[in-house]
Formats: C-alpha cells, structure tokens, sequence
C-alpha cells in the first residue's frame, strides 16, 4: 500500500485504511479532533508538522476512513528503519475516534501496518501501551503482539 492506496481489507466495517500521500486541511482537521483523544498533553499538529512526517521516507501515516463518507476514523504511524540487525519497524500514535469504536478500526490501522512493515522488509514491529487503555491491549495479544520483558526508559531532555 502507497501513494495512497486503498487497502483491499475493508471488511464488514465500512471501513478502508489507506497511507496519507499528501497532508492538507483535511488531514489538519481530523487530526484536531483525534490527537486530543490520544494525549491530553501534546498540541494537534499543523500543515506543516504533517507535511513533514509524510514526507519523511521513514514515516508512514495511515489513516482509516469511512467508506460512505470518507470521514477519518482513525490514523496510526508506523516507522521502519534499518539498525545494525536488520529493519525494524515502530507503531506510534494509534488513535481511533470514540465515535467509531467498536467497528474494527483499530485492528484493520494495526493488520495494515504489519502486512506494510512485512513488505518493507522489518523483522520485528514494536509499539508500547498504557496499562489504562485495556481494549487496546486485548487487540495487541489478539493480532500477535507478545508482551516483552524490558525495561522502557524515555529521556525528555532538558529545558
């Protein structure tokens, strides 16, 4: 899937899942009301933001929409980058909106992101999750996601 294309797997849910090709006030709009559903801390991000994480060759946005309506359900970023041991790949940001919970956006954005990290050529995919977002876990095993034994250690730097 690139360049925007959609995915085939639409399923039941009326749902499609697509890689954003381009950002623009669409996507500024939608992501205005789904990244304050995911942190309560960080600011939406602007046009130029989202030109530069969908044109960066490691960044791959995609998005889920409404079949009907072609409204944006939902988006996740997957990021593959080759290390020393090969190509890995890294899920953030996965948010689906309250409204469309329930119909399979969620598992449709992470089936999506593994076919795609499969055919970029990552060994692994990796992501993390909040204790709190209980459904979200249940997904993750669900799909093949194994919880890892590890320590997570994050710096944020310095002001």
């Amino acid at each position: 899937m690139t360049d925007g294309a959609v995915n085939d797997r639409a399923g039941g849910a009326g749902v499609r899942v697509e890689e954003c090709a381009a950002a623009d006030e669409e996507l500024v709009a939608a992501m205005a009301r789904l990244v304050p559903q995911l942190s309560s801390s960080s600011p939406p991000p602007g046009l130029e933001q989202l030109a530069a994480i969908v044109g960066n060759d490691a960044c791959h946005l995609l998005l889920a929409r409404d079949v009907g309506d072609g409204t944006i359900l939902g988006s996740m970023t997957l990021v593959v980058f080759p290390i020393p041991t090969g190509i890995r790949a890294w899920i953030e940001d996965v948010v689906v909106d309250g409204a469309a919970r329930g119909r399979g956006v969620g598992e449709l954005l992470n089936r999506e992101a593994l076919a795609l990290a499969e055919r970029l050529g990552a060994r692994t995919v990796d992501l993390t999750s909040r204790p709190s977002r209980e459904a979200a876990n249940r997904l993750y095993r669900r799909i093949g996601f194994v919880q890892r034994e590890t320590n997570v250690y994050r710096y944020e730097g310095s002001d």
